[in-house]
């Protein structure tokens, strides 16, 4: 069995178990929630159409939590004028657990449990279950527990005697440098060269002086 509700705007095609996500409604988690607007109901074959709404049917279920939903991005532009603008919004939305759908002489009842917990919640949940940490509900004293790291591994430690450390070898010094020979002190200073006299002209010739 199912019906057709109206709420909020819009309308919305339900059953008895489903999980229903809708404009936001006043109330507390877990109180119940009546939708007397119902367009149409089915069963199977037979089909019951309201003119605008089936009287005396009405579909029941429990307020699970009031929520943001996703967000949105709205951008705005004015081509040429180099005006843009960027904003977001997130919509208030209600989830309700349908457990009931009656009217037009037939009724559905759903006998599941149905469960508070919020999104938020189950998000985290998710996430520590991923990383391999457990799961603790918020306010309690135990924290989530990270995962373990593996502990790097550790180079064996040998004790060596002090024996085998006096005879390793000491390293080698340095060479000292070679010292230069001192072939300037051994050599024989040099005289200085005397500077040769100018060549005595030759006397003119007797032929010359005749």
């Amino acid at each position: 069995m199912y019906a057709v509700i109206k709420t909020g705007g819009k309308q919305y095609r339900v059953k008895a178990g489903d999980l229903l996500v809708v404009e936001k409604l006043g109330g507390e988690p877990g109180s119940t929630v009546t939708f007397d607007e119902v367009l149409m109901l089915g069963d199977g074959a037979g089909v019951t159409i309201g003119a605008p709404v089936v009287e005396g049917a009405v579909v029941e279920g429990a307020l699970v939590e009031t929520r943001k939903g996703e967000k949105i991005k709205v951008f705005k532009k004015i081509r040429r004028q180099g005006y843009r603008r960027t904003g977001g919004h997130r919509q208030q939305e209600t989830v309700i657990r349908v457990t009931s759908i009656a009217g037009a002489g037939l009724s559905d009842k759903w006998e599941g449990e149905i469960d508070l917990t919020p999104k938020s919640v189950l998000n985290a949940r998710s996430r520590a279950l991923k990383e391999g940490a457990e799961w603790t509900a918020p306010g309690s004293e135990a924290a989530p527990k990270a995962p373990a790291k593996k502990a790097k591994a550790e180079a064996p430690v040998t004790d060596t005697p002090a024996v085998e450390a006096a005879e390793a070898p000491a390293p080698k010094a340095k060479a000292a440098p070679k010292a230069k020979a001192e072939a300037a002190d051994a050599a024989p200073a040099k005289a200085p060269a005397k500077k040769v006299a100018p060549k005595a002209k030759a006397e003119k010739s007797d032929g010359d002086d005749a």
